[in-house]
């Protein structure tokens, strides 16, 4: 039987589920483009006319006079057949050639009604003019690729002082290696990555997991769907509160996660089977993160499940891994229920020494703070760290990030709903959501100061895959969204 997450998840727990936020970049308007977000000057700073900010940043999306001026396309205008049309896209900080200036790299998505020739909307590079704009070069680059684009990750996988792309999609994954002179080359089939183009793609992350000085690959995976049989709305019917919405993912057959090993020579070889990646307590892989959590000195591998537990593959130091995340406490809900995780992101927010974990949920949930005790052994801090009381927002990206430079990393969690429909509905917040600002009180609590971080934080959009960088090198921090149409 196939159904919605919400049926899902109220069928797990009697308790009200909270709604997690994420932070986003957008722009204002009618079609909003990809956001992009400066951190601005201390109030003592700003105009006479500016009003006092008594959190002395404040966030402006300053995306369109920044030159980036591309639309993600993703799903139908107005509702959703699938939910391969819901999810989104990624984004990127990333200084493609090495000029010490931050450029972007924006994935696109599609629609099922396909679109007028030459009109196929395509990923995005924009180069960074050192002047807070940007230029296109995506046709220069080489990098003009459509298709259901999900997530991309960045890393030299070669060792050539260049750093690499790699875009996941559902169909073929795509690897462009950097060729330093400012173009890529799309090496996906000799490279052994390109995959066999019926999986569903999301997360990804470059990490050297057997720390022989070669970065590996890890792809997560969300369901094995097949669109000539995959569920309808009205087939459940699949129901959000009353309202007919694409189904699964529950019901639906999960997609298994890969891990390619680099093998030197500018191929990769799938070692998802004898590394134990394949022996996960969940499935519908979306966010990934790589950390060494225990503190052991190797990278381990955390996965954000939708609608099933979560993923913490432990580094076994001899090339396999082990799932545990549930006897190491960050798999589940407080009271041990599975959630739909989005996003993920790590740090060490309490300055003890290990890296903790934030982690955005959907809707009616709220999202996952676990503070590391030491030795991956996690505990649920959401509602005593004070990030449990909103519950109307469905979260996407996120990050811990130090948005006033006092070196305590605070969290920003990006926003945005996946139905079109539940603007029927005068109980949501909506398809495009505000996003969280979260700032770090140093007592192991958080303050959310969203309404005083300027419209940047507080002006709806259907956020997605959000980075965090300096892009105009002026000593902090800003955020890049992107957001979907």
């Amino acid at each position: 039987m196939f159904s919605s997450r919400r049926a899902y998840l109220q069928s797990l727990s009697r308790s009200a589920l909270v709604l997690p936020l994420e932070n986003v970049l957008t722009l204002a308007g009618p079609a909003p483009l990809p956001a992009f977000f400066r951190r601005d000057a201390p109030a003592h700073q700003a105009a006479p006319s500016a009003p006092a900010n008594p959190l002395g940043v404040s966030f402006l999306n300053v995306a369109r006079e920044a030159g980036l001026n591309a639309k993600t396309i993703f799903g139908g205008e107005h509702k959703n057949k699938y939910l391969l049309e819901t999810t989104g896209c990624g984004v990127a900080f990333y200084d493609y050639d090495n000029d010490g200036w931050l450029d972007i790299f924006l994935v696109n998505g599609s629609r099922l009604e396909g679109f007028p020739p030459g009109q196929a909307p395509t990923n995005r590079l924009f180069k960074n003019n050192r002047d807070a704009t940007f230029t296109d070069v995506t046709v220069k680059a080489g990098l003009v690729h459509s298709g259901w684009g999900q997530g991309v990750c960045v890393g030299d996988y070669d060792n050539d002082g260049f750093d690499d792309l790699f875009v996941t999609y559902f169909g073929k994954n795509v690897l462009y290696h950097n060729n330093g002179d400012g173009t890529f080359t799309d090496v996906s089939a000799k490279a052994g990555v390109a995959g066999n183009g019926k999986r569903w793609n999301t997360g990804c992350a470059f990490v050297d997991y057997d720390r022989d000085g070669r970065l590996d690959l890890f792809v997560a995976n969300y369901i094995d769907l097949d669109l000539a049989t995959a569920p309808v709305p009205e087939s459940g019917p699949c129901l959000y509160k009353g309202v007919m919405v694409a189904c699964g993912p529950p019901g639906l057959p999960g997609g298994k996660n890969i891990l390619y090993h680099n093998n030197g020579d500018g191929t990769f070889t799938d070692v998802s089977e004898p590394s134990g990646i394949l022996k996960t307590n969940g499935t519908f892989g979306l966010g990934v993160l790589t950390a060494d959590l225990d503190n052991d000195g190797w990278p381990d591998i955390y996965v954000a499940n939708d609608s099933q537990a979560s993923a913490l593959y432990q580094n076994k130091k001899n090339g396999t891994f082990a799932d545990i995340a549930i006897e190491a406490g960050c798999a589940l809900s407080p009271d041990g229920k599975p959630q739909a995780g989005m996003g993920v992101s790590a740090a060490d927010y309490d300055l003890d020494g290990n890296l903790d974990i934030v982690k955005t949920n959907f809707a009616g949930d709220t999202p996952s703070l676990y503070r590391n005790l030491g030795g991956a052994n996690f505990e649920d801090a959401t509602f005593p760290a004070g990030l449990g009381a909103h519950t109307q927002y469905l979260g996407w990206g996120c990050g811990f990030f130090d948005m006033d430079n006092d070196g305590w990393p605070d969290i920003l969690i990006c926003n945005g709903h996946v139905y079109p429909e539940v603007e029927q509905l005068k109980t949501e917040a909506g398809y495009p959501q505000q996003k969280l600002l979260y700032k770090n009180l140093r007592n192991g609590r958080f303050a959310d100061v969203s309404a005083q971080a300027g419209t940047g934080i507080t002006v709806p959009v259907a956020s997605r895959g959000c980075a965090f960088g300096d892009f105009d090198n002026d000593g902090d921090l800003d955020v890049v969204v992107n957001t979907v149409n």
